[in-house]
């Protein structure tokens, strides 16, 4: 037998060194993302977006859906039946489950199915983890949610997913609320509005309350005591028209702006 070679401790960041050191696949994947994106944003089909970067239309879908800005029934559906069987299952069992609920292929429940690494983050991600255009979406998602099942919880998910939003009082102040987590690490139900530090935060009972007051969704309430005399009604007025439940008449509409022109 040959003699024994002496063992030497590896140093630290020794092994093998990568072939093509100066690759970075999550780095690459996000460029490709957000050149996606900004053709989409420029509406531009899918179709044309993969000429345009040389991919298929399937990895262009997948890339807009990693960046959360893709919006389809198919996909809506995708993702939720996934989320529910991931609760209990691992990745690649969910892919299944995923796949015999929709009576789909599991290549098929993929392509609709963010990519796992480097830039996809989940929809409960803290919104600095997230891009605008994500944002946006998780705002639609919220209200399209209550709004095909008017719940209490649902309209919570609004009001979280519209948290630093900027909004606009009756009078044409800004203003805009964040909502806090307590020590068990759940929401508190309370408001804070950032236009007066040492203010009381506004309450969720105030904002129900106001909520049962419009008599009926898209219609014009003249001022914010029309939602009743309610503490903090003045913020809830300018909240709601956000939202896109009340109309405000043309004078204050020059002070507030119009809801599908301001800035997410």
């Amino acid at each position: 037998m040959g003699e024994k070679r002496a063992y030497n401790p590896r140093k630290p960041g020794g092994g093998r060194k990568k072939l093509k050191p100066e690759y970075d696949a999550g780095k690459n994947l996000k460029d490709q993302m957000d050149a996606a994106v900004a053709l989409y944003n420029s509406e531009m089909s899918l179709q044309a977006i993969g000429e345009k970067l040389g991919l298929n239309p399937i990895k262009v879908r997948k890339l807009l859906i990693t960046a959360d800005v893709y919006e389809s029934e198919v996909a809506e559906k995708v993702r939720d039946t996934f989320e529910e069987y991931r609760e209990t299952q691992n990745y690649k069992e969910a892919i299944l489950s995923t796949a015999n609920a929709l009576q789909l292929s599991k290549a098929s429940v993929t392509s609709y199915l963010p990519y796992k690494k480097g830039v996809y983050f989940p929809s409960t991600a803290e919104k600095e983890k997230i891009s605008v255009g994500a944002e946006r979406q998780r705002r639609y998602r919220a209200m399209k949610r209550w709004r095909s099942d008017p719940t209490e919880e649902n309209f919570w998910g609004v009001v979280v997913a519209y948290a630093g939003v900027k909004f606009k009082t009756y009078s044409g102040l800004p203003f805009s609320y964040e909502v806090r987590k307590g020590r068990n690490g759940e929401y508190t139900k309370e408001l804070w509005i950032d236009r007066r530090e040492k203010s009381k935060s506004l309450a969720w009972s105030s904002v129900l309350l106001a909520l049962k007051n419009i008599k009926k969704v898209g219609e014009v309430v003249d001022r914010p005591k029309a939602l009743g005399d309610i503490r903090g009604v003045t913020y809830i007025y300018g909240m709601f028209y956000r939202f896109g439940l009340i109309d405000v008449p043309d004078d204050a509409k020059e002070k507030m702006g119009h809801p599908q022109n301001r800035k997410k």
